[in-house]
């Protein structure tokens, strides 16, 4: 049989099949802009509702993990949803730290209704700026100071008394008291005058004895009197404490109960104010200290100097608000993301400054992080994020596990800090948190992490197509308009819409599918926009949609454009006339980001005989990944099962990736490694002119494989670049007949005759094809004809089987055997 009556006997793919585009007519409308735009998503009904069910569940451990690829409007559908919900629900509780008086390293932490925290917050500082006013006024003030003259008068008189009556008996023995620089003296008096040290000596000895007698005497008596004037002194600072402590009380509890009355029914703010009276009344001196100090300020923009709460001094009297409404944000539960997890920013921080050369800190230096701000609502979070920031995730599992936040610094976490810091009450936790991840990083933490399970109960799994239809088009017609209104873009026309389809559905890499990765038609709409606005239309039409995708092709196709030009050029060897035994153009995708094409790549195989051993060089040099290699081996189970089944599988080849240098994986090359392999034994050569795609099972059934509209892409541009005959082509699995979404310009050279897309169900079809010849199907007898493809290449096999046979009886050594 000829080589054209072979390959005519297969159909091929018919050009309507080729590429199914939408037709604008079928839409029913001129433009988007005649459309009710459809807010939300089409086609991810089961996300919603698991995102509605973590919305509205109330345990604890119903946290919820978003997966999908980016840009199929997982976030966006997230935030929409959840904020809805979230001004359902009730305001949460405020939360603020205090002094714990008793123990300031462990500050005390207020519950509070909502809005109450700021209101207390200002109150003490209010508090703070009046008391020291008062108590300034006060100590100013003339009963104060009639008060503690008379204290300081009764203390001095006495003090005074008593000296005077050591000096008059002094004076009756004619001694004298005299008060000099250094301290007060005991001198002689004789006939009025002081007796000075020179006369003094030449008084009789007895007379000298007499004088020292009674300078030493009073001298004892004058030590008495001048030891009790510091415990007189204390007892008058006693005094004066006392009458400060009575006149504060009262100050201090007027102002106090002004405040409490603000705040009655609140037993935590009676409680903590009952602590504030306490501490105050016995710190008075404080106030006393600051305002007798002059009015400085440091740097040239002073804060408030006469503001007392700005002082340092009186921070253990101020609130530091963690979480609180401010006036005018909407009500409800929050709805919080935070875009840069880390430790601190997710469950607060504990700041220090440097002082003295140390670091100090104080419950006022205390952070809030996300969990705060989200308590009572949502928070949502990027889990790759998440997890590449150190410490972030088990932290996190804590507070989900404790249903509290707890505070704590990485260096604490990690013993690396020696600082004496704070040890706040951890804040009861009430929240629900999202995760949004990959797939892949889901299996992986239901996987690793045993935790994980149990606080992540609910999945929403984003689609990343839906069926195509009439109502679907329909639907994703409305959705396009309302993304291109969002955007502030001109309204889309129905072959604007129609063209964005068709390159859904090749996203979606299935003629039967939209695919739902809004975010990449977004970028497209958005070019073709600036396509339309550059040649000043009203609306985007189908030309600025191809434009658009022709430009990003070509902003990307650097290396593709290389990878051509060495094939043009025979740097890269691949042929696309003639035949040749034991080689096939195999066809391969190439991922640069969120960019692909094809290229062909020659692969060859060599046989001959040997042990039944078949050597991948891909995998010997281990550049051959496991799937790759896995195809491999299904090779070597195909050729041991279909060939020569009664005699010894005495086959060793090689596979080998020409010019390939980089890492090879998957089993889409399975079948042309086949066709080279009996191609090798059967010794038919191949049609160049043919580029194959398809993975191979053991029963010889081609089976379907991914991108396949780009290795059609890559092998068509390889044949036009050298000029199209009309006889090549590329043969895929029929399976993958309805994933078919080729570039127009394929599809026209197809129209044209001048290339073909052939569609095979198993091997021997598609040796049929490339061969030229009958393939051969056993007969009665068990063999294959004579001529055909698998009857040369089992015949080889036999071949092969007996030479081994021989080789082992003549390498047997003489006088052995039976």
């Amino acid at each position: 049989m000829t080589d054209t009556a072979h390959t005519d006997a297969i159909e091929p793919v018919a050009v309507e099949t080729l590429r199914r585009s939408c037709d604008p007519a079928d839409l029913g409308f001129a433009t988007t802009a005649e459309l009710e735009p459809l807010e939300g998503l089409i086609g991810q009904d089961r996300a919603i509702e698991a995102i509605g069910l973590a919305a509205g569940m109330r345990a604890a451990d119903f946290n919820l993990f978003v997966q999908g690829p980016p840009g199929t409007g997982r976030r966006a559908s997230v935030d929409t949803y959840l904020a809805k919900h979230a001004a359902t629900l009730p305001e949460p509780d405020d939360w603020a730290y205090v002094n714990n008086f008793d123990a300031p390293h462990r500050p005390r932490a207020l519950r509070l209704p909502p809005g109450v925290a700021r209101r207390l917050k200002d109150e003490m500082e209010d508090v703070v700026d009046d008391l020291a006013i008062d108590i300034a006024a006060l100590f100013e003030s003339d009963d104060y100071q009639a008060a503690s003259r008379a204290i300081n008068e009764e203390f001095g008189e006495q003090q005074e008394h008593a000296m005077s009556e050591f000096a008059d008996k002094a004076k009756a023995e004619n001694i004298a008291l005299m008060r000099t620089p250094m301290g007060i003296m005991l001198t002689a008096i004789k006939d009025g005058e002081v007796v000075k040290s020179d006369h003094f000596e030449t008084l009789p000895e007895a007379e000298q004895k007499e004088i020292e007698e009674k300078i030493g005497r009073l001298q004892t008596e004058l030590s008495e009197i001048l030891r009790n004037a510091p415990k007189l002194d204390r007892e008058r600072r006693r005094r004066i404490e006392a009458l400060n402590a009575e006149m504060l009380g009262e100050v201090v509890s007027s102002r106090l109960r002004e405040a409490r009355d603000a705040f009655a029914g609140l037993d935590p703010v009676q409680e903590y104010l009952a602590t504030v009276e306490q501490d105050m009344t016995g710190n008075a001196e404080m106030f006393l200290a600051v305002m007798q100090q002059p009015e400085q300020a440091d740097g040239p923009f002073p804060e408030s100097v006469h503001k007392a709460h700005s002082n340092p001094v009186f921070q253990r009297y101020m609130v530091n608000v963690m979480v609180t409404r401010a006036e005018g944000e909407a009500r409800g539960a929050p709805l919080e993301t935070e875009d840069l997890p880390t430790l601190d920013r997710l469950t607060g921080r504990i700041e220090h400054a440097q002082q003295m050369g140390a670091l100090i800190t104080s419950f006022m230096m205390i952070k809030p992080g996300a969990l705060h701000r989200a308590n009572g609502g949502y928070l949502v979070l990027d889990a790759r994020r998440l997890l590449t920031e150190p410490m972030a995730w088990p932290a996190l599992k804590q507070c989900l596990q404790s249903e509290s936040i707890t505070i704590t610094s990485m260096g604490e976490r990690l013993s690396l800090v020696s600082t004496t810091s704070l040890e706040p009450d951890p804040i009861p936790m009430n929240l629900r948190v999202v995760l949004i991840g990959d797939r892949m990083l889901y299996a992986a933490l239901i996987t690793l992490d045993p935790d994980f399970a149990e606080l992540f109960k609910l999945q929403a799994d984003f689609e990343e197509s839906i069926d195509r239809s009439p109502e679907s088009q329909a639907l994703f017609a409305r959705v396009l308009g309302a993304r291109a209104a969002s955007d502030g873009l001109r309204p889309v026309s129905a072959g604007g819409v129609a063209r964005l389809m068709d390159e859904a559905v090749r996203l979606a890499e299935d003629a039967g599918k939209l695919s739902l990765h809004l975010g990449a038609l977004g970028d497209i709409l958005r070019e073709a926009d600036h396509y339309a606005d550059r040649n000043r239309r009203e609306t985007i039409e189908a030309e600025d949609v191809e434009k658009a995708v022709q430009q990003a092709d070509r902003r990307a196709s650097r290396i593709k454009d290389r990878m051509r030009e060495m094939v043009t050029r025979k740097t890269i060897l691949i042929d696309t006339e003639g035949a040749q035994v034991g080689q096939v153009n195999g066809l391969s995708v190439i991922g640069l980001g969120g960019y692909r094409f094809g290229r062909p790549a020659r692969i060859t195989a060599r046989t001959r005989m040997g042990s039944g051993k078949l050597i991948d060089i891909e995998r010997e040099v281990e550049l051959g990944g496991p799937l790759h290699s896995k195809g491999v081996l299904i090779l070597s189970g195909y050729l041991s099962s279909t060939y020569a089944l009664d005699v010894p599988f005495s086959l060793q080849a090689s596979l080998v990736f020409e010019q390939s240098y980089g890492g090879v994986d998957g089993d889409s090359a399975s079948a042309a490694e086949l066709f080279a392999l009996i191609s090798s034994l059967s010794g038919l050569p191949l049609a160049q002119r043919f580029g194959v795609t398809g993975s191979v099972n053991q029963n010889g059934e081609v089976q379907a494989i991914g991108g396949v509209n780009e290795k059609i892409e890559g092998f068509f541009e390889t044949c036009a670049d050298r000029g199209l005959t009309g006889t090549q082509g590329v043969i895929i699995p029929a399976a993958n007949v309805d994933h078919l979404m080729l570039r127009q310009d394929v599809v026209d050279a197809v129209r044209d005759g001048k290339f073909r897309v052939i569609a095979i169900h198993s091997i021997d079809e598609g040796l049929a094809v490339l061969t030229g010849r009958d393939p051969g199907v056993r007969g009665a007898d068990g063999s294959y004809p004579p001529d055909s493809v698998n009857g040369l290449a089992e015949a080889r096999l036999r071949g092969f089987a007996e030479q081994r046979l021989k080789f082992a009886r003549d390498a047997k050594p003489s006088g052995q055997g039976g």
